[in-house]
């Protein structure tokens, strides 16, 4: 299997849309068009005026691999959602035979993660990596939301489950997800490092998620060492 990076080239060059529509052929997939990602991303920023710079809410991946140019982050905690396993995925960070299953945000309590300002004159062009890496399906829904940070409430786009995709996995028992986790690999890499990065800075933030800990314990023990 050839490994690929989810990073700023692979994403502006197309090299990751490759994989995206070669999976899209064998029927592993149904990826957005580049048009219907363009339009998305055009509905969502309607919600800020155009010398307005816009803060981007990160609770997974974009925590340790933005991947986009920002001026500045800062922590920030989201209410009324949280961060969740559930969403199936054939590649990438899984395969056909063996998805894994990577986080999106779920109603429901709270989720302390990272804001990410970018400047007003680079929301256009670094909104696109964002969109090329978070919507290249729907199984995404972006939202602008209200999110608490150290300069009080900013107002940030971030990407919720879509309940109603074919990839939602729902709310699975602990035990199941840790065990797609720790036996899924894909393109991108092993699923549980996916895990281990992201609650290695959750730790590094100081942000505490007991589920995310718990997931982490049980995955180790059952990864090889």
């Amino acid at each position: 299997m050839t490994s690929i990076s989810l990073d700023r080239e692979s994403l502006a060059s197309g090299h990751i849309e490759k994989l995206v529509a070669e999976a899209e052929r064998q029927g592993l997939f149904v990826r957005m068009t580049p048009e219907e990602r363009r339009e998305s991303k055009r509905r969502t920023l309607a919600a800020y005026g155009k010398d307005e710079d816009v803060w981007v809410f990160g609770y997974g991946s974009l925590m340790w691999n933005p991947a986009f140019h920002f001026a500045e982050s800062a922590s920030g905690r989201l209410y009324g959602y949280h961060r969740q396993f559930c969403l199936w995925t054939p590649i990438g960070r899984g395969s056909p035979d063996n998805p894994g299953l990577t986080l999106a945000l779920e109603p429901g309590g709270s989720c302390r993660g990272i804001l990410f300002r970018i400047d007003r004159d680079e929301v256009d062009s670094e909104l696109d990596i964002v969109w090329n890496r978070e919507m290249i399906s729907g199984a995404y829904v972006p939202r602008v939301v209200p999110v608490h940070g150290p300069v009080g409430k900013v107002r940030a786009v971030t990407f919720v489950i879509n309940s109603a995709h074919e990839r939602y996995a729902g709310r699975l028992p602990m035990d199941r997800i840790a065990d797609a986790i720790a036996t899924a690999s894909g393109q991108l890499g092993r699923c549980c490092d996916y895990l281990f990065n992201t609650v290695e800075h959750l730790d590094e933030l100081g942000i505490g998620d007991g589920p995310m800990h718990k997931l982490e314990k049980l995955v180790r023990a059952r990864v090889a060492p």
